[in-house]
């Protein structure tokens, strides 16, 4: 095990202590909107007769309605979804989903796909022996790119999802959670 920090005691301090040391502290995180965003986004996609109820959407993906409106106020800010109002209204895709990438999503709810202390790889400046740390940070935006950027809509929906992502999931070492 590598160094802790200390960690003040309390209630809020044994969780943080404990999400530094148990087994979620080898996990890769997606936010719970980042999530709820795609899943709502697959909904739309798949939908046979846009637009789609707000609470059909939150229903069919078991996402709290009032979240799910605010995610869907923020995609339709970002031109990733309309809306339409009145009794026939609900949401819809803005673009066609082969289009729209799960990258595209991400952003949306998250921002940058990668940043270190919320700047952006590149504008990093590290001296002496942590100096390669910038391309290593820089490395691991260019993979999550090569997933998060060539996975659409149309594929999640259609099932099929592109070679690269395949292989990469194919890999004996991708299910280890270690």
């Amino acid at each position: 095990m590598g160094y802790v920090p200390a960690i003040a005691a309390g209630r809020r301090g044994r969780a943080a202590l404990s999400r530094c040391l148990g087994s979620e502290s080898h996990v890769m995180r997606v936010s719970a909107k980042a999530d709820y965003a795609v899943r709502a986004a697959i909904e739309l996609a798949a939908a046979p007769d846009p637009p789609v109820k707000r609470d059909q959407i939150a229903e069919a993906q078991a996402i709290p309605v009032k979240f799910l409106e605010n995610i869907l106020g923020e995609m339709k800010h970002a031109g990733l979804v309309q809306s339409q109002r009145g009794a026939e209204g609900g949401y819809a895709l803005a673009r066609d989903p082969t289009e729209i990438t799960l990258a595209d999503i991400l952003r949306v709810t998250d921002g940058m796909l990668a940043s270190v202390h919320d700047i952006r790889p590149q504008d990093l400046r590290y001296e002496g022996l942590s100096e390669p740390l910038q391309t290593v940070w820089v490395a691991l935006r260019a993979s999550m790119r090569t997933v998060l950027e060539e996975v659409t809509l149309a594929d999640l929906v259609a099932g099929r999802l592109p070679r690269e992502v395949k292989d990469l999931a194919a890999s004996p070492d991708a299910w280890n959670s270690q």
